[in-house]
């Protein structure tokens, strides 16, 4: 039996609209949903009537409805397209819209045109397409892609880049002191905490037998940080982040940094590190993956001191070159002590995908492999240059879901 939809409870009415917008026109031709006019004329949560109600149906149903031979083209203009989505969606929708539109329906290309990059969703995701595909960007488009791009890295650099840096060098300056007595290098929490036992009681007052102060100047180079990235399709994220990442470590004097992206080949990006973009536009997402041979270039080239090398291997650990080389290589450099990381992925996605097998054989090697977001690197980073255990720290990491190697 058929209901009014003014007869039912308003959360009643927006549940059914809901379920209507999520099942396309169809439903109502089969008599299994009221209308769209019926149920947004009445909704307290909705106000649409004639032609918004249409343009809503198609917006949807482009990405998400049946193609039929009456619905006219295929592909619509897209400007005007995404202009209908930011009309009834908020920001978190359109974005989800937007990636399942080029996943579903081969956008790819068109988005690309001049007149649609402006109206993209300036995010990681429209990043990792432009780098996937950039070489299918036209010419007169490639300025304003590389402009979006610069937009979103440098977002996410000014977010990142104060907790590494303060981290860094917090982690680099903690044993050190200084023989030059300025008030402004006090070191007060050392300072207190050697001289408690001059506390006076009567008096309620610390006397201090000695003062501790930071270092006027720091030393370059304390540390060699080189990581090594999968650019494999499935890593871009891990590939964006890690370019950010990268050019931050490379901003600090006390860090020397390296960058090697690899599939089947190897691109050293070492000499472009302060610019992220041209590293990104440099990538070439896709392909094979040859671990082993990546591994090998980086410590030839970049392990020099290896006690005060962080090697940082970013890959899911799906070796398609020689894997018992590779976990050789990498015994080589936990021997030599060298702190070796392997992140599954670099990211704020869900868990990742990684070769479990090959993830045990490091494990066994005393390798933590996990999956990391860029805020999570941070204390991993800071908890290795001040030499201390990372078990508690990926413990946590686990119980929040967060690891996963």
């Amino acid at each position: 039996m058929s209901v009014d939809p003014k007869d039912l409870d308003p959360k009643d009415r927006d549940a059914l609209l809901r379920w209507r917008l999520a099942l396309g026109p169809e439903a109502e031709k089969t008599g299994s949903c009221p209308s769209l006019s019926a149920l947004g004329a009445s909704a307290d949560t909705v106000d649409l009537k004639g032609d918004d109600l249409e343009g809503l149906d198609d917006a949807l149903s482009f990405v998400y409805g049946e193609r039929s031979a009456g619905r006219g083209g295929s592909k619509p203009y897209l400007p005007k397209w995404l202009g209908a989505l930011r009309d009834f969606f908020q920001d978190d929708v359109i974005a989800l819209v937007q990636k399942d539109a080029i996943e579903r329906k081969g956008l790819t290309q068109l988005l690309f045109e001049p007149e649609t990059l402006p109206f993209l969703d300036k995010n990681l995701e429209l990043v990792t397409t432009l780098v996937s595909a950039r070489g299918l960007i036209p010419e007169q488009a490639k300025d304003t892609a590389r402009a979006i791009i610069r937009e979103v890295v440098e977002d996410l650099r000014k977010k990142l880049e104060s907790p590494l840096r303060t981290a860094v060098l917090g982690a680099l300056r903690r044993d050190r002191t200084s023989p030059i007595p300025i008030a402004r290098n006090i070191d007060w929490r050392r300072t207190i905490r050697s001289n408690l036992k001059g506390w006076d009681a009567e008096r309620k007052r610390l006397i201090p037998e000695r003062f501790y102060f930071w270092p006027n100047q720091r030393r370059h180079h304390e540390w060699d940080v080189t990581l090594v990235v999968d650019q494999s399709g499935s890593m871009a994220e891990s590939v964006v982040y890690s370019s950010v990442m990268a050019a931050i470590f490379a901003s600090l004097d006390v860090l020397r940094t390296s960058l090697v992206l690899f599939d089947t080949e190897i691109v050293d990006m070492t000499p472009v590190l302060a610019d992220p973009v041209e590293v990104l536009f440099s990538a070439q997402l896709g392909g094979g993956t040859d671990i082993n041979r990546a591994v090998a270039y980086a410590q030839e080239h970049y392990v020099r001191r290896p006690e005060k090398t962080l090697f940082i291997l970013i890959t899911d650990l799906y070796e398609g070159g020689n894997a018992e080389e590779l976990v050789a290589r990498l015994r080589q450099l936990v021997d030599s002590r060298s702190k070796v990381l392997c992140l599954l992925a670099l990211s704020d996605s869900g868990r990742p995908s990684y070769d479990h097998a090959m993830a045990e054989q490091l494990t066994a090697l005393g390798i933590p492999c996990f999956g990391c977001t860029p805020r999570k690197l941070v204390d991993v980073v800071e908890r290795v240059m001040r030499n201390q255990d990372l078990a508690p720290l990926l413990a946590s990491s686990d119980k929040k879901g967060e690891r996963h190697g």
